[in-house]
């Protein structure tokens, strides 16, 4: 089956779930995923999803029983709906398929106030919390997914081999940006790996629609094992950005800091320790330097990315955006660097 012919789920993928076709509802969240709200014969509202071809299969099994261990521990999350003849996912040709149960809620590109940061903290502290006594051997591992020398090295060979790009001179300059930035990089002291979200993004946080209190965490293909440090990094320096991730008023609010900071670690019941709350401000700036490196990259070379034709030309110049907003970020944490560090110390001191 060709990519286009899989483009919209047909009556055999509306089948092997028991879905009704006259429910079908295409969405337009996330940049990677193909998703429909859709409802099954007997009523129940799900989510159907074209999983992009970038997550390995057998990230549904991990996603199967991670989700199953958080709702035994009293969380909500999405978890898998099987085909009809018990399989997590459907295969047809190269095109995989799969059904979540929905959780109504919403769904915000920006914090915009130290209440919403604060509501990100809790769920991922209960989060990760929840996972706490969870010993699982990822089928999907996403081994050095936060390697950020390699994420810069990869920069600099897209500088070189695309010199020919038409937009080469912008991506340059911010190049040369995050090159001064990386130069303040501080080695990662060794901490204990855990079982972690991977993309704490705010993006990936249902909020309830009346109260805008934390539901869940979503979009959970990206589950791994990594240091708590640098999953919080990354959470922080996205929570903590009142602007959209792609926004030219993008920046690093402490303020949104102080929020989530201590309501994670009220959330998490003392699951960390003093040396693992000490990485997570230098963590944070790693991530936002990788990001921007990242960004950087992609704005030569991505392809599974999915741009936002509403606010920009095409996926370079939505990259290009990107990167700006990481820098302005990475640049807010510079200029608030101590007060970061004296937030966690308080934490734990």
């Amino acid at each position: 089956m060709s990519d286009t012919a899989a483009a919209t789920p047909d009556s055999a993928v509306l089948a092997a779930f028991g879905l009704a076709a006259d429910t079908l509802e295409a969405t337009n969240s996330g940049l990677i995923n193909r998703s429909w709200f859709v409802r099954s014969t007997d009523g129940k509202p799900l989510v159907l999803q074209r999983v992009n071809a970038i997550f390995a299969t057998q990230t549904n099994a991990d996603i199967d029983l991670v989700t199953r261990h958080l709702h035994s521990r009293g969380l909500v999350t999405p978890m898998l709906v099987p085909t009809r003849s018990g399989a997590l996912w459907l295969e047809i040709g190269e095109t995989v398929w799969r059904v979540l149960t929905r959780i109504d809620g919403v769904i915000h590109d920006s914090t915009e106030s130290p209440a919403r940061a604060a509501e990100a903290g809790r769920i991922l502290g209960e989060f990760h919390a929840a996972l706490g006594d969870l010993e699982h051997h990822f089928a999907n591992a996403r081994l050095g997914v936060h390697d950020t020398q390699r994420h810069l090295a990869n920069l600099r060979s897209a500088l070189a081999a695309q010199t020919a790009h038409r937009r080469h001179r912008t991506i340059a300059g911010l190049a040369a940006e995050i090159e001064n930035f990386a130069k303040e990089l501080t080695p990662q002291p060794q901490v204990a790996d855990r079982i972690v979200h991977g993309d704490p993004k705010l993006e990936n946080i249902m909020f309830d629609r009346d109260t805008q209190r934390a539901v869940c965490m979503i979009d959970l293909d990206t589950l791994t094992i990594m240091p708590a440090a640098i999953e919080i990094g990354d959470a922080l320096r996205s929570w903590c950005n009142p602007a959209a991730e792609d926004s030219a008023d993008a920046d690093f609010s402490v303020e949104l800091y102080e929020a989530a900071v201590e309501a994670y670690a009220a959330a998490s019941r003392g699951l960390l320790g003093a040396a693992e709350w000490r990485c997570i401000p230098d963590a944070a700036f790693a991530i936002a330097v990788e990001l921007a490196a990242r960004f950087c990259t992609d704005a030569f070379e991505g392809s599974y990315f999915a741009w936002d034709a509403r606010r920009n030309v095409s996926a370079a110049e939505h990259n290009e955006a990107r990167t700006r907003a990481q820098l302005a970020v990475a640049a807010g944490m510079r200029r608030e660097r101590a007060r970061m560090q004296l937030l966690v110390e308080n934490v734990f001191g």
